[in-house]
């Protein structure tokens, strides 16, 4: 697919540079308008679960948070006022006819649950943003159908999650907007805070509705024992985007803008949280301004950095000190910009119109509620547009990424560790307890999978088989002989311990490192049980983190058999030039000097599977003990998933381990420690196999007799 002229070639440095890139992703939306302006479809024949009008709706709607906020610069920089005007008269022009319940294009009455309460938000916007253009200077008719629109909103079953914010953006345009009584629609505004502040955990992090609680849990157990069913939607553990860029924290942001003077002590509030949630979420993007793929709706692709725009514009001051100046919080969205920018060949139609996708097109990882036009939600990023050009923000300098002290960081509230060893050069986390209860396309490939990459990205389902599952960071596991596979989904609270690297010599420097730990079962009968640790990087080998998964058999009887197979790090397998497979390499250990760092290929054996590319190497150890002391089969490959599996490579390998015991009776426990290893390019210009062949050596409490004589990791329990 042809890159996006003026987008994909675009330096975006100044202010002028994001006008041009907006206009740029805007502009191709001109020749898809319906013939009265109020609704948008794109040439795709693909649906969502709601009506094709909600659709259209949110080809109109999600547009207008850049030209919305282009408008409200106009007002202050004549010379791009000519061209943003001429930019914005459709959605000037589409707002009186969509709300007009007269007219053949009008958009609909809300009803109960609508996707209409989405866009509702982005109209409400548009009206605080440019209150000129999209009301004021409308005809008193128009208004008085903008008004009875939005008020269409109160007094409707809406979802317990971040569309709360949706109707307190309405209700709070028509107050500032359109001059509704406060006292009016302060009821239905307080009574959809209570439930968003249900949602708070702590240091700023909200869930994307209520996280499930150790009582909650039992009292789900309890009803699944009582109805024999486990299919029944229940309450997850989910902290993702929306909980900071693309909902939650981004809505607080702008309350925090608008509703300073209605609502001052809550907009403190917001504040301090935005100050606290600042000095952890910069962590999930890396030097390049890439973020970790992670959660639901990727496809909104840059809106990921929607935080940082929506801090910008609030003008939230004693940030910590990553976020700590107005330079620094440029640099990550600007970073963010600018790395998609280089990597837009493939998220655009020739017709220059968005896709369905991360960094090609890909129905695999769309979700339900995603039409062709959903994707325009990534324009949040470009809210700081509303800046005029004299504004701090264009005049500073943008400042360095910070450097990532610790290099390695537990966040408690979403259950991750984040990790970017400077000597490892591999930005990703590991993740130990988010599942979402409720039905979603790949839920579990979306929370659930151990770590998370900003450079390999993840991969999701194509189907039931092991090479459609495509289990890159997953253990898998089947009791019928392979024919089926579970992998980890709900699971039990996180707990938080330590590990210590002793070092045999004194270049070796002791080190304490976080560690999480969760509990869960493969089958929801309870015969297997899975006790999960994950250990992120240490100095000593900053280019592995360690799994050790504890597989205990709990119920009477005798399990046949037990299937396990266990991924690394999905990675390209197109090679360099146009040889149509990565060769087989008979021996990583005797690669020449010459070929260290440009070496292809892929190599598995007893020890370890390993895959060379040109985008890096990703590689896997495992080992097995069982208790009975049984016989346990391991062996090592490179698997070959379906393609698009993977967000990022569209071809991919996963280095697996694959292990396989028989008989197993009640009390019979399997302990697998599973070793991953991963180094990108071009972040590492040289694959040193010298530091695969270093693999960690990890000690387990009661163990302590088989350390050796080497460095080790300690893990204490």
């Amino acid at each position: 697919m042809p890159p996006l002229l003026n987008f994909s070639n675009n330096p975006l440095r100044t202010r002028k540079d994001l006008i041009l890139a907006a206009s740029a992703i805007v502009h191709p939306l001109h020749q898809h308008f319906s013939p009265h302006k109020a609704f948008i479809r794109l040439p795709s024949s693909t649906g969502a679960h709601f009506d094709e009008r909600a659709a259209q709706l949110e080809g109109f709607a999600r547009p207008l948070w850049v030209i919305s906020a282009l408008l409200h610069s106009a007002q202050s920089d004549p010379s791009h006022a000519t061209a943003i005007r001429s930019l914005a008269k459709p959605w000037i022009d589409g707002i009186a006819t969509g709300t007009d319940p007269n007219h053949e294009e009008y958009w609909g009455t809300i009803a109960n649950g609508d996707q209409r309460m989405v866009e509702a938000e982005v109209i409400a916007c548009a009206l605080l943003f440019a209150p000129d253009a999209f009301f004021h200077g409308q005809d008193p008719r128009v208004q008085r159908n903008i008004v009875a629109w939005l008020h269409g909103m109160n007094g409707k079953d809406m979802p317990g999650n971040n569309w709360r914010w949706f109707r307190v953006f309405t209700n709070l345009a028509l107050v500032l907007v359109a001059g509704i009584s406060y006292d009016e629609v302060k009821p239905e505004m307080d009574g959809d805070f209570a439930v968003l502040d249900s949602f708070y955990l702590e240091s700023g992090w909200s869930g994307d509705g209520l996280w499930l609680t150790p009582e909650a849990e039992a009292k789900e157990e309890r009803e699944c024992l009582r109805t024999r069913r486990r299919d029944a939607i229940g309450c997850g553990r989910q902290v993702d985007y929306y909980s900071g860029s693309f909902a939650i924290q981004f809505s607080q942001l702008l309350y925090v803008k608008f509703a300073a003077g209605l609502d001052p002590q809550r907009v403190e509030r917001y504040r301090g949280q935005a100050r606290e949630f600042g000095g952890a979420f910069w962590r999930c993007f890396d030097r390049e301004g890439r973020a970790i793929p992670f959660g639901r709706s990727l496809t909104y692709r840059f809106a990921c950095g929607a935080y940082f725009a929506a801090l910008a514009v609030a003008g939230v001051s004693g940030m910590p000190e990553a976020l700590g100046s107005i330079g620094a919080i440029k640099g990550f969205l600007l970073r963010h910009l600018r790395w998609w920018m280089a990597n837009s060949d493939d998220i655009f139609y020739p017709d220059g119109t968005m896709n369905i996708g991360y960094m090609y097109p890909n129905m695999y990882m769309a979700e339900d509620y995603n039409s062709p036009q959903s994707v325009y939600w990534s324009l949040k990023s470009m809210i700081v547009l509303m800046l005029g050009a004299n504004d701090a923000y264009w005049t500073s300098e943008e400042a360095a990424y910070p450097e990532f002290t610790p290099s390695v960081a537990l966040i408690k509230p979403p259950t991750q560790i984040l990790c970017n060893h400077p000597s490892g050069n591999h930005h990703f986390m590991l993740s130990a307890g988010q599942f979402v209860a409720w039905p979603m396309k790949a839920n579990q490939a979306k929370y659930s999978k151990f770590a998370y990459s900003s450079a390999f990205g993840f991969s999701v389902p194509t189907g039931p088989l092991i090479q459609q599952i495509a289990p890159d960071s997953m253990l898998a596991l089947s009791r019928d002989g392979a024919e089926t596979w579970a992998v980890k989904w709900k699971c039990s609270a996180v707990q938080y311990m330590t590990a210590r690297v002793h070092g045999a010599s004194s270049k070796t420097r002791p080190e304490t490192i976080p560690v999480a730990r969760v509990e869960w079962r493969p089958w929801g009968d309870g015969q297997v049980v899975v006790q999960t640790t994950l250990i992120p990087p240490t100095d000593r080998w900053p280019d592995w983190h360690v799994r050790i998964h504890r597989i205990r058999v709990t119920k009477p009887g005798t399990l046949d058999s037990l299937h396990l197979v266990e991924g690394g790090f999905a990675i390209s397998r197109v090679p360099q030039e146009a040889n149509r497979l990565l060769p087989v390499l008979s021996d990583v250990k005797n690669l020449s000097d010459s070929q260290v760092g440009v070496a292809e290929g892929t190599h598995a054996d007893n020890a370890g599977s390993l895959i060379l590319s040109p985008a890096g190497a990703s590689g896997i150890v495992g080992t097995a003990h069982i208790s009975s002391g049984q016989n346990i089969a391991t062996e090592h490959e490179a698997l070959k998933p379906d393609s698009n599996t993977n967000l990022i490579a569209q071809r991919t390998l996963i280095p697996v381990v694959r292990h396989e015991v028989f008989d197993l009776d009640e009390g019979s426990e399997v302990e697998l420690v599973t070793k991953v290893f991963g180094v990108p390019t071009p972040l590492s210009k040289e694959i040193r196999v010298e530091r695969w062949l270093d693999v960690p050596n990890v000690v387990l409490r009661g163990q302590e007799s088989k350390a050796g004589s080497g460095d080790v990791i300690f893990l204490d329990e």
